[in-house]
């Protein structure tokens, strides 16, 4: 079955595009409803509405209440809702059966835990779904979601680059927000072990993206602070030996999955989901093991294995987590849904962090 999906993703704005030009693929007709507060938001396309995210803004509500018509003009068979946290956007679904999207079953850390009238308001609203989906089997059992679909990138396929041959490989990277959660304390630990051992092969690990990081970094590290944008960092992001993804604490990573898309190791910890997705025989290494870790960048320092496992890592990839295979699962759900329409309200086992939810990693794309 397919119809109208309304989706309504006011913070993940490429991924959301990744999933409804999908649906479209398959055969659905769909309307995304977003915001500019993504760092890779562009020009509206076709079926873009782009609202103010200002809701106390007074000059936002005339575009708002146009929307509202909008949306109940095309009256969707199923509307999906993605970490919206903006009272006003609850009015846009109407009384469409909704499917709830849930990334995180837990905050990363104090910055993402909302007021507690949020956390009731939107809690509340989560559990009169029709539905519930998360992307990892992990995150599927804490939250009770009625259905899994495997977390894909938010990089449009069209952009990635060519796969980077043994000739060509260099470095480390890390990533995103370089936030506590992150275990970057443990990773450069790591690294300094690496650097001052024989495995060295030169390789800088090179770390992308803003953090309260001490000045004083190891040899051979190299921090590009500010903000950035793909077009920055694919080309050393598919060049790298490994994408370190060695957390302290998490759920699941969209870095992990993008690392496997480029064709690049991911270095992952046993939280979360990161084992899950792990391609087979890349086995998570321990939060606190150093000499672990170390020996991990000894092994991919060799640009033949990087190449190696950098192959099957993105074969995993198109067999798990393209976004047709994850558009696959989702569309099952959202036409049972849909399907549905007169059903009573799916209810979770679980009370989860629901719409109010604030994308913590994955796929926070550029943010993870």
């Amino acid at each position: 079955m397919t119809g109208r999906v309304l989706w309504l993703s006011p913070w993940m704005r490429p991924l959301a595009r990744v999933y409804c030009e999908q649906l479209q693929d398959a055969g659905w007709e769909v309307v995304l409803v977003t915001t500019d507060q993504h760092p890779e938001s562009d020009g509206a396309r076709s079926y873009e509405r782009v609202l103010d995210a200002r809701p106390r803004t007074a000059s936002t509500w005339p575009g708002f209440a146009r929307e509202l018509r909008a949306a109940r003009s095309f009256a969707p068979d199923v509307v999906v809702t993605e970490l919206v946290r903006d009272p006003r956007w609850m009015l846009l679904t109407g009384g469409a059966p909704r499917v709830n999207l849930i990334h995180d079953d837990r905050p990363h850390g104090a910055d993402e835990v909302f007021p507690a009238w949020e956390r009731r308001l939107f809690g509340r609203w989560a559990e009169s779904a029709a539905g519930t989906v998360a992307f990892s089997e992990y995150v599927g059992c804490r939250i009770g979601a009625s259905a899994v679909a495997p977390l894909a990138s938010d990089l449009d396929e069209a952009r990635v680059p060519p796969f980077v041959g043994a000739g060509g490989r260099r470095d480390f990277v890390v990533f995103g927000r370089l936030s506590e959660y992150k275990n970057l304390g443990v990773t450069l630990a790591a690294w300094e072990r690496h650097v001052a051992g024989p495995g060295w092969r030169g390789d800088e690990l090179v770390l992308i993206g803003d953090g309260d990081l001490s000045p004083d970094l190891p040899p051979a590290v190299r921090w590009r602070r500010g903000t950035y944008s793909y077009a920055d960092v694919l080309e050393p992001m598919a060049r790298a030996k490994g994408s370190v993804v060695h957390y302290r604490r998490a759920t699941q990573s969209g870095v992990q999955v993008l690392a496997m898309q480029l064709g690049v190791t991911p270095i992952v910890s046993p939280e979360g989901a990161l084992p899950e997705f792990q391609p087979s025989g890349e086995d998570p290494i321990g939060v606190d093991d150093v000499a672990g870790l170390a020996r991990a960048f000894d092994r991919l320092a060799d640009p033949a294995e990087a190449e190696r496992r950098g192959r099957a890592a993105h074969a995993h990839y198109l067999r798990a987590h393209t976004a047709a295979v994850s558009t696959d699962a989702l569309g099952a759900e959202l036409s049972r849904a849909a399907g549905e329409r007169n059903a009573p309200p799916h209810r979770t086992t679980h009370r989860t962090r629901g719409a109010g939810e604030l994308e913590g990693d994955g796929h926070g794309g550029l943010a993870s």
